[in-house]
Order: C-alpha cells, then structure tokens, then sequence
C-alpha cells in the first residue's frame, strides 16, 4: 500500500516542500548508493531507522525498490506515542513489499537500575548522566542491532547540525562496519518535496516544529530561526548535543 499524507495548511509539507534544483539527481544517488550496499553487504546491512523524516524516507526507497535491506529502530521506552506508532504503520503501509522492522529495546534490568538511582529526569541533571541514560536506552540496543552485521544505513544530512556537517555519504564506524548515509546531500525542502510527491508516512510531530525527534523528555519543538536540532537536549551546550550513535570515539 503506498499512500499517505497530504499537504495541510500549516503541515510540514505545506511549510517546507520546496526542492532544490539538482533534487532528482540526488534521489537517483540515493537510490544508487542503497543498491551498492545491498549488493556489497548481502543479508548483513540494516536500515537503522530513528523513525524520523528522513529514515521514513530511506525506508519507502527500500520498499518501492524491493532492496533486501533490513530494518531495525530502536524502542527505548521514552519515546512520544506519535513516534512509537511509525512502527505498525511502517509495517502496514509496506505490507505488500513485506517490511518487517526489526524492534529493539533496552535491558529492562538496567534501566531500572538507573531510574531507582538517578531518577526519571536525571538527564537533565548532568551530560553525564544524559549520556548514561542514551547508552543505556539507545547505545547498547544499536550494539545488538548490528552485532551480526557488516553495514548499517542511517538518514543523516549534513544540514542538521554543524557536528554533521563532515560526514560523508559512505563512512567507516569505530568497530570497522560500513556506515551509508544516502541522505547526506539532500536539503530540508527536498525532504518535504519527496514526502509529498511519493505520500510518504511520517511523524505527526513534524507538523508541530520539531524537526529532529528523539526521546519525549530530551525534544522540544523549535522556534523560528533555530538550528534543527535546537529541540533536542536544549539545555545542553550545542556541542555535546549528540547521544553517541553516530560520533567517533
């Protein structure tokens, strides 16, 4: 079933549908480079999908071309209802190309370990306990998503922050997979203009000024003129605002 939302006044598609001009060549890239990581990583290459826009549309490129690419999310247990139901919905709107999303979440034991002794809003109490809370929630289920893999595939840009901005579209992580980031060239309108032109399923949150979405303690919505990624750990010095899944040690 590929059908999905329309543009609304006042949605994301209606505010930010706005392609650039070498906008097909970069999907036929993108298409492109998820072919040649099927092709070098046969049954050992996932979709890492963090169920944002930009994953939501590198998964409909793996469904519309039936590419043997798996997909995995994590579910660390404080996401947004909104953000959690993109699971099922992924899995009804690609019914027919078989899409299963491979779910991954937290120990259940060291998650409570952490909440009896820090609490439920120790992120915001230090970086360092933030950054506990993402090994904890996200770091360690990414380990096992890709345990048996030799590659992964992410939806990042290089427009989303400047930590972002050197990335390139085929990299090496710190344990020596192959890491795709098909995304990385695309603009925040070419996002928007291939939701719109293909129906694309995305996060309702979008509509709401929250670009980038991630936990629902550590997101906020933007305001105008903010960084992308200025909702996420707002309370964080803008350099430390990742959580460890796509910076080197």
């Amino acid at each position: 079933m590929l059908g999905g939302p329309a543009a609304a006044a006042g949605s994301a598609i209606g505010l930010y549908n706005n392609p650039s001009a070498d906008y097909a060549t970069k999907v036929q890239a993108t298409v492109a480079l998820l072919k040649a990581a099927a092709f070098e990583h046969p049954g050992k290459v996932v979709q890492a999908t963090s169920l944002g826009v930009e994953d939501m549309i590198v998964t409909d490129l793996i469904a519309r071309h039936q590419l043997p690419i798996a997909i995995g999310t994590l579910e660390t247990g404080m996401l947004n209802p909104e953000t959690a139901a993109l699971i099922g919905t992924i899995e009804t709107h690609y019914a027919d190309a078989g899409i299963h999303v491979e779910v991954y979440r937290p120990k259940n034991e060291a998650v409570v370990e952490f909440v009896s002794q820090h609490g439920e809003k120790a992120m915001y109490e230090s970086i360092d306990l933030r950054k506990a809370c993402c090994g904890i929630r996200k770091l360690e289920p990414l380990a096992r998503m890709l345990a048996e893999r030799t590659a992964w595939i992410t939806g990042l840009r290089r427009e989303q922050s400047n930590n972002r901005g050197g990335m390139l579209d085929r990299e090496v992580d710190d344990a020596g997979r192959a890491k795709f980031n098909p995304m990385i060239e695309w603009t925040w309108g070419d996002v928007w203009h291939y939701v719109a032109v293909n129906h694309v399923p995305y996060n309702p949150l979008h509509d709401q000024f929250m670009p980038s979405i991630g936990c629902a303690p550590c997101t906020r919505a933007i305001a105008v003129g903010e960084d992308f990624r200025a909702g996420r750990w707002w309370w964080e010095d803008e350099k430390a605002k990742e959580c460890g899944l796509h910076v080197h040690k």
